[in-house]
């Protein structure tokens, strides 16, 4: 794996630090290690919760380095935007809860990484923006269909189109990120969120989030009651099932196999 992507497990939960200083930029390398990692974390039945933030306390990942594009080389923008979309598409599809600790900026690529996450906790120096047009681009990895699904349309277009950044209270108020944290604290609250995600049952999880995800993707409120029951069903073929709810019963703490 690229030093340019750390992980670290601790038990259940596995940690992904950006790592290309002063400002965590996204290379084709670091990109293709992020898809190649969460790709062996989704294999790996004892993760069950995923936390994502940037080495150093000023950047969680300022995006792309510009001068990738300086040439104006169709066929290297095409080959960056694949990447790019296969490791945020990658992120997005994470088994289990991914939680973004935003320790800092997170601009352009940056931003569309911790929007791949399934929960944002913003540091409260952060800032966060999606300046793509201002240099002739596009945010390509997600930004113009994820940002608009939380913060609304207005919003999405404030930051899309007119290039406003936003501080982390207003990325609160907004709906961007669900809470704001001091300086520092922000990879802690992420892991108490992720350990709070491991005691649940990563079968269910992991269908919960499949659930609540095909609503963004279209599927109709009825396909979306018919996939619940079918889950919920689907469930009682699973170890977890039956361990869950004995562990209840017989007033214990459940012991997930994740299958």
């Amino acid at each position: 794996m690229s030093s340019l992507i750390q992980l670290e497990k601790r038990d259940h939960i596995a940690i992904i630090t950006i790592n290309n200083p002063p400002a965590n930029t996204w290379t084709r390398d670091s990109l293709t290690a992020l898809t190649e990692t969460i790709e062996a974390l989704n294999a790996d039945q004892e993760i069950y919760a995923l936390v994502v933030t940037g080495q150093g306390e000023k950047f969680f990942s300022a995006g792309a380095d510009l001068k990738t594009f300086a040439d104006g080389d169709p066929a290297k923008a095409n080959d960056m935007a694949q990447v790019f979309g296969k490791a945020f598409d990658t992120l997005g599809n994470f088994h289990g809860v991914s939680v973004a600790a935003i320790n800092g900026y997170a601009m352009g690529g940056g931003l569309e990484c911790a929007l791949a996450c399934d929960i944002r906790i913003a540091e409260d120096h952060a800032q966060m923006a999606l300046p793509e047009a201002s240099v002739g681009l596009l945010p390509c990895a997600g930004g113009t269909q994820n940002l608009p699904w939380l913060v609304g349309e207005g919003w999405a277009k404030r930051m899309i189109l007119c290039g406003e950044r936003v501080k982390a209270d207003r990325a609160l108020s907004i709906g961007l990120v669900e809470e704001v944290v001091a300086t520092g604290a922000g990879l802690d609250k992420a892991l108490e969120l992720a350990g709070m995600a491991c005691k649940q049952s990563p079968s269910s999880v992991a269908r919960c989030k499949t659930l609540v995800m095909s609503a963004r993707h279209g599927r109709s409120h009825t396909d979306g009651w018919r996939m619940e029951r079918e889950f919920f069903v689907d469930l009682f073929s699973t170890d977890d099932q039956r361990e869950g709810v004995n562990a209840f019963l017989e007033k214990r703490a459940p012991e997930w196999k994740n299958q």
